[in-house]
């Protein structure tokens, strides 16, 4: 069973269909919509201020979400697929977006919806992604407008298939 722990009395909230895989720790104010997932070795720390988490979010393994104290939250839209090993700190991630592997959000940035952060980028704090843009590099910059229908129908379709993958648990 995951790692679930009240503090500064908030104890985390979980939608429905929610699979939570046994080493996901989540700390404190974190508020979890319907049919996500948090994959092994996530760390969820809403000890030091808010994180708000969408309907059909997948959160895959060794990813870290945290913020800072009184000064950053987090707020994840629906159908976002959170890559492996992603660091969200304090960010703002609109609906249908796609975080890539190793990737780095911090403070106060805004991931605007429909768009895809590439594998290993740093998207600085503070900076505003623009929707429907693919954003790559270290600093993140943006590289081109991603096709709506294309991203919408990738995105949907990763996020589709994490609500299935967490179904075999169940078993």
């Amino acid at each position: 069973m995951a790692i679930i722990k009240t503090l500064r009395n908030f104890t985390p909230v979980f939608g429905k269909n929610c699979f939570l895989a046994e080493n996901a720790v989540i700390i404190g104010d974190v508020v979890m919509g319907d049919d996500c997932s948090l994959w092994y070795g996530v760390v969820i720390r809403g000890d030091v201020n808010s994180i708000r988490i969408g309907n059909k979010v997948n959160i895959q393994d060794g990813s870290t979400l945290h913020t800072l104290y009184e000064k950053s939250v987090i707020d994840i839209g629906d159908n976002v697929s959170v890559g492996h090993n992603v660091v969200v700190h304090g960010a703002k991630i609109e609906k249908n977006c796609l975080l890539g592997i190793g990737s780095v959000i911090l403070d106060n940035a805004v991931i605007g919806e429909g768009s895809i952060i590439a594998a290993g980028s740093v998207v600085l704090a503070g900076t505003i992604v623009e929707p429907g843009s693919l954003y790559a590099g270290v600093p993140a910059k943006r590289i081109k407008s991603v096709e709506p229908d294309q991203s919408k129908e990738m995105i949907e379709k990763i996020a589709n298939n994490y609500v299935f993958y967490a179904k075999w648990y169940d078993e």
